[in-house]
């Protein structure tokens, strides 16, 4: 017979367990602070293979497949994006930017059991230059259960001025 402690172990690494939203948070808050520290290694880890990063040129299209986006990066386009980054080569990166995120307004849009896709709002700001600019965005994130932790397998970044000039963005949203 199994004791409460077997059976709660054993569902910590069940991939079907719901994703609950506080677990989500914390998710998106881990991911914001690895992007502000520049530690890469660990936010490429947090994504599943086929796990897509998109930024939206159109705010509100509907599926970022069929439109131009700023960013549409699979697996091979994030590694490429953070080598640059790290290179010192890319103009845009050297150098690296100083950046503070807060990730806020969260909601559940959709859940099904190991998946949640979540919406929130972000504000992003950055020091480059003697000089600070903020950006805003709608983030969605897609996270599905794997093992005893989370994966991130797709976020969107809704930019507020997605469709205006962005003058070199040198960083990840």
């Amino acid at each position: 017979m199994s004791t409460p402690d077997a059976v709660q172990k054993r569902d910590e690494t069940n991939p079907a367990r719901d994703i609950d939203l506080g677990e989500a948070m914390e998710f998106a808050w881990l991911e914001a602070e690895l992007l502000d520290t520049h530690d890469y290694a660990p936010w490429l880890a947090l994504w599943t293979g086929p796990g897509l990063y998109v930024i939206p040129i159109d705010r509100d299209a509907a599926d970022p497949a069929a439109v131009l986006n700023i960013v549409y990066d699979d697996q091979a386009m994030r590694e490429a994006r953070v080598k640059r980054l790290v290179s010192g080569f890319s103009m845009s990166s050297a150098p690296a930017a100083r950046t503070v995120r807060t990730v806020s307004r969260f909601r559940k849009v959709e859940a099904a059991p190991g998946v949640l896709t979540l919406r929130a709002a972000q504000h992003l700001v950055e020091y480059k230059y003697e000089r600070t600019r903020m950006l805003a965005a709608d983030v969605t994130y897609r996270l599905v259960r794997s093992g005893a932790g989370l994966k991130l397998d797709q976020k969107v970044v809704r930019l507020i001025n997605s469709d205006d000039a962005l003058h070199g963005i040198g960083y990840l949203l």
